[in-house]
Formats: C-alpha cells, sequence, structure tokens
C-alpha cells in the first residue's frame, strides 16, 4: 500500500465525519487520486489532455467544497459566485493569474499554488531553450530530416555564443537564480532587474542588480522570469525591444502576456533582435497560423518549463497535500492569500 502523499497530511476521515466534495479538473496520476478518494468524494474530469469544457465546470463547481484545478481553468467572478460551498482551490502550477485571487478571499476561499518543486526544472528548461535558440538547434535538425544538408560550409547555420556571452535576467525569484547559477557554469556574465534588490543572491552567485534599461542594453541573453500581474502585463514591448542589441536572443519561459507579442513578431521580422525562445504564449495553446511560429529566429515550445516526469508528478502531489489540508480544517503550506 503506497504511503500518504506526506507525513502530515491531517486524515480528514477521522476530521471530518462527512466526506467533503472535491472537484478534480484533470486526470491525476493513479496514486494520488487514490489518496484523494480516502478522503473526499471525488469528482472527475478523466482526462490527461483535454480541458473541462466550461458549461462543465460551471455547473459542478456549484456542488463541491474544494477544487484542483490547472492554469487552464479561469477561475473568475463567475466560478467564485457559483462555488457557494468553496473552501479551497488548488492551482497544480506556481503562477496563479488564472485565479481571482482578490475574489476569493473576500469570499475567504483559500488559493494554493505548488512552489519550489519545478524550480531546478523550468531552469533546467530556460537553459535549453537559450542553447537551442542561440545555436539553431531546432532549424538544424529539420535541414537534416528533410534533406537539405549538401556538404560542410563555414557560415553554415552559425548562431550566437553562449559561452563569455552577457545575461540579463528579468525576476531573479527562485527559478531566475536558479537559472543563475546555470551560467555561471558557462562563464557568463551575468545582471538582473527586480522590484527589490537581492544583495545575499548577488554576492552567493555574482550577479549585479541593474535598471531594466541598462539590462535591456547591454544583454546578449534577456531572460523574462518573473510573474504575470498587473504590474508586468506587457512589461516587454516595442519600447523595450527597441533598446535590445541587435544581436540579442530574448527568451520567456514565465507566462505569456508578459511579452506584447505583436511587438515581438514586428521586431524579430524586422532585425531588431537576432532571435526568441518562447514556452509562454498570451493564448494558450496557441494557433498554429499565430506569425510569430513562421519565423525562422524563433524556437517554440507548448509550455514545457515544467514538464519531466518526476517533478509534474510532484506538483500534483503538493497540490493534493494542499487540498486535504485546507479541507481538514488545517493552513495549507503554501497558501497565497494569506
Amino acid at each position: 500500500m503506497k504511503k500518504a502523499l506526506y507525513k502530515n497530511t491531517i486524515d480528514s476521515r477521522r476530521s471530518c465525519p462527512i466526506k467533503k466534495k472535491v472537484l478534480v479538473t484533470r486526470k491525476p496520476p493513479e496514486h494520488v487520486l487514490k489518496e484523494l478518494k480516502n478522503h473526499f468524494e471525488i469528482d472527475l474530469w478523466d482526462s490527461e489532455e483535454d480541458k473541462i469544457p466550461r458549461d462543465i465546470l460551471l455547473k459542478q463547481i456549484e456542488e463541491v467544497d474544494g477544487v484542483l484545478c490547472l492554469l487552464t481553468e479561469n477561475m473568475n467572478k463567475e466560478i467564485l459566485e457559483r462555488g457557494k460551498n468553496l473552501m479551497v482551490i488548488s492551482n497544480l502550477a506556481v503562477g496563479y493569474n488564472n485565479i481571482d485571487v482578490n475574489g476569493a478571499s473576500e469570499k475567504g476561499i483559500m488559493v494554493t499554488n505548488t512552489p519550489g518543486v519545478l524550480t531546478e526544472t523550468t531552469a533546467d528548461l530556460t537553459f535549453a531553450l537559450m542553447l537551442a535558440t542561440s545555436r539553431k538547434l531546432v532549424e538544424a535538425a529539420n535541414v537534416l530530416r528533410e534533406g537539405k544538408w549538401k556538404t560542410w560550409s563555414p557560415m553554415f547555420l552559425t548562431g550566437m555564443d553562449i559561452h563569455g556571452a552577457t545575461l540579463g535576467i528579468i525576476g531573479l525569484g527562485e527559478i531566475g537564480a536558479a537559472v543563475a547559477r546555470r551560467a555561471k557554469g558557462f562563464g557568463m556574465n551575468m545582471m538582473y532587474y527586480n522590484r527589490t534588490p537581492k544583495p545575499f543572491l548577488e554576492k552567493e552567485i555574482g550577479i549585479q542588480y541593474v535598471s531594466k534599461e541598462e539590462l535591456l542594453r547591454n544583454s546578449d541573453f534577456v531572460c523574462v522570469l518573473t510573474p504575470l500581474n498587473k504590474e508586468t502585463e506587457n512589461l516587454i514591448t516595442k519600447k523595450e525591444l527597441n533598446l535590445m542589441k541587435k544581436t540579442a536572443i530574448l527568451i520567456n519561459t514565465s507566462r505569456g502576456g508578459i511579452v506584447n507579442e505583436q511587438d515581438l513578431t514586428e521586431a524579430l521580422s524586422d532585425g531588431v533582435i537576432w532571435g526568441a525562445g518562447l514556452d509562454v504564449f498570451d493564448q494558450e495553446p496557441i494557433s498554429v497560423h499565430h506569425p510569430l511560429l513562421k519565423l525562422s529566429n524563433v524556437v517554440a515550445l507548448p509550455h514545457i518549463g515544467s514538464a519531466s516526469i518526476q517533478t509534474r508528478t510532484k506538483m500534483w502531489e503538493l497540490a493534493a497535500h494542499n487540498l486535504t489540508i485546507a479541507l481538514s480544517g488545517g493552513t495549507p503550506p503554501h497558501l497565497v492569500n494569506k
């Protein structure tokens, strides 16, 4: 028999005589589902790939005490008003811009997320995206597969060096710091822009705090790793892109909406910057007809920043743990709206 997901999980079968009802909006791993069923009556959208239809979400939210959802679910005012019994929204993500947190707080609904467990995996993907974009790895692989490789040529598929280059990180949170530690191993010069300076990380990693404008002007790689909120929406627009070097590469593994996609498309098309590596988009899934996907100097991925088997499993376990603690009368460890 599998152990409980976390040692300090409260047994709601003893603390709650009547099982509370929970909606899970995507199919979790079997051991997570089994653990949840031990504690709660479960309504499950039994699909691993397809998001729960809005009409079903609206109907089922009326009857549940808690919901374990993904960033694909827009938990807005409409949902909160329907969820008369709703006590907790457990989000399977670090970011929670898909949830009306202020509205939830007003109604006494706890909101939780899954930080920490995906930091290193997302940093790995961010650095991989830097490498793939700068060295034209996707374009080169396609040339090979399409039979277009005719001979070795000195300037064929040449890209940009990472070693010795300058990396600018916008948002030096846990993931930003993990990316910087990787960059240190590549001998990169590093600077960052953050809402508040972080002297302890400057000393530990050897990274310099600068203004956003200075970062944009001097970086060979600009990594966007800040959360999406009212302050950071459209943080990178035509104005910021025009400050960057013509040889610079923009990387975004945070959230779509931070970078203005129309302005980025124009900058990449007009040679204002050299390239971009993107794992996130304003509208997801992005349309195959989106102009960004037609550009050869863009490496685009389908939001896979935390997509390792180990990390996604840990995220499910942590989301279930948050939910269980909240519905058992405790304070979940990763409560967003304290």
